[in-house]
């Protein structure tokens, strides 16, 4: 398999390695004042790994990752049934402009419910782009293990 398609095997299963389709989420962790932090948000990703969800700017989320923004994902089933996972580590922020109209737009592709969140006072868009990402999948024997660090994801672009 070469490289290119061991990118979109990765992209699709950060987009399609939950439970459904239509309800994509992920675990996120971020270390905030020395504490590790994690919760489970709705995600839609790009072709480029660029990973978007929405949040209340005044939640415990949206103020760390204001503070600092170094995050990480894990993306995998909630069925237990797949054993393939992504592990993600990138920087997150807020995109502005025309950068937020393309991520949000993408989000809404996802979660079409999302427009009507839109209302909602305080409401933000965070981006995390990667530093670093594996790609596991136990289902098969051997297992396939990928992973690429900065300088490897700059080379896909």
């Amino acid at each position: 398999m070469n490289n290119f398609e061991n990118v979109n095997r990765v992209v699709e299963q950060a987009r399609t390695g939950n439970a459904s389709e239509t309800d994509l989420q992920a675990a996120y962790d971020q270390v905030a004042q020395g504490a590790p932090q994690s919760a489970v948000v709705g995600i839609a990703v790009s072709d480029e790994f660029e990973i978007v969800f929405d949040t209340l700017g005044t939640s415990r989320k949206g103020q760390n990752l204001r503070r600092g923004p170094d995050i990480a994902f894990v993306i995998g089933s909630l069925e237990g049934t797949d054993e393939r996972t992504v592990q993600y580590e990138g920087i997150a922020d807020e995109p502005e402009g025309a950068e937020r109209t393309r991520l949000t737009e993408l989000y809404f592709g996802v979660f079409p419910d999302g427009r009507e969140r839109q209302k909602w006072p305080g409401l933000t868009y965070l981006r995390a782009r990667p530093r670093w990402l594996r790609y596991s999948d136990y289902n098969v024997d051997p297992p396939v293990i990928l992973e690429w660090d900065a300088a490897a994801l700059r080379g896909l672009k």
